[in-house]
């Protein structure tokens, strides 16, 4: 008989994966920065209704939806991302936006025994750049950037393959989102959701998460642990 998430030797062991832009670090306003930045050199205007409608896709899909599908080449596209992402890392770094509560809460779960993973569609230059910024690097046993998968949320790929690198099964994992499509995107992988209501999100938007929180402050690694027992509990029921 398979064993199930709460059997095995490694039943105890959990793993949070956690987004990384507007979770770990508030980057609302460098990211639709950074995209006007760009999109002001080629001399056409971002808007914000646009940007928070693409926010946590891919680079390149979100390049794609500026300037339309087949119209660039894959190289035009690996250019106009590269460029979108040097004004981002020069942002942050002028300025960091670390969320409150963050490194508290990384520290909290590392010692607490979860396994932490990071999962972000962004780029590895910007997730290390992050990772060093809040000393958490040695924190993490996986790190999944966006040049490791190939398609973005809501497709749980990005989840499911932190999921794989931290040797542990969807069950057992909880996703910390900012993102509607990062919500949908841990359920579609089979994982505890929470949703993080951060710059430019609602608590509406992320009614599908199992825990809705306003900052990271009001999470701990018991409630955690719980949240995902609950799921669990009755998903078994049905």
């Amino acid at each position: 008989m398979a064993q199930g998430a709460g059997e095995g030797p490694d039943a105890e062991i959990f793993g949070a994966i956690f987004d990384m832009d507007g979770v770990l670090i508030d980057s609302y306003h460098a990211h639709f920065q950074s995209w006007r930045d760009l999109a002001a050199e080629l001399g056409v205007e971002v808007l914000e209704s646009d940007f928070v409608r693409h926010f946590g896709r891919t680079s390149r899909e979100i390049v794609e939806a500026y300037w339309g599908i087949g119209r660039l080449t894959d190289e035009q596209i690996r250019e106009l991302d590269a460029r979108k992402e040097a004004h981002f890392r020069r942002i942050i770094s002028s300025c960091f936006p670390e969320m409150p509560g963050a490194r508290k809460l990384l520290k909290d779960l590392h010692q607490s025994g979860f396994k932490l993973a990071l999962g972000s569609s962004g780029p590895p230059e910007n997730v290390y750049l992050v990772l060093e910024k809040l000393d958490a690097r040695p924190l993490f046993e996986a790190i999944v950037t966006g040049m490791d998968v190939t398609r973005g949320k809501p497709d749980p790929q990005v989840f499911l393959l932190a999921a794989a690198r931290l040797g542990l099964p969807p069950a057992r994992c909880v996703v910390i989102e900012d993102a509607p499509v990062g919500i949908q995107a841990a359920r579609a992988a089979g994982m505890t959701a929470v949703g993080l209501a951060s710059t430019g999100r609602t608590r509406e938007s992320l009614a599908e998460a199992d825990l809705v929180v306003d900052s990271l402050e009001a999470l701990h690694p018991t409630i955690l642990r719980e949240l995902i027992g609950k799921r669990n509990r009755l998903a078994y029921a049905t």
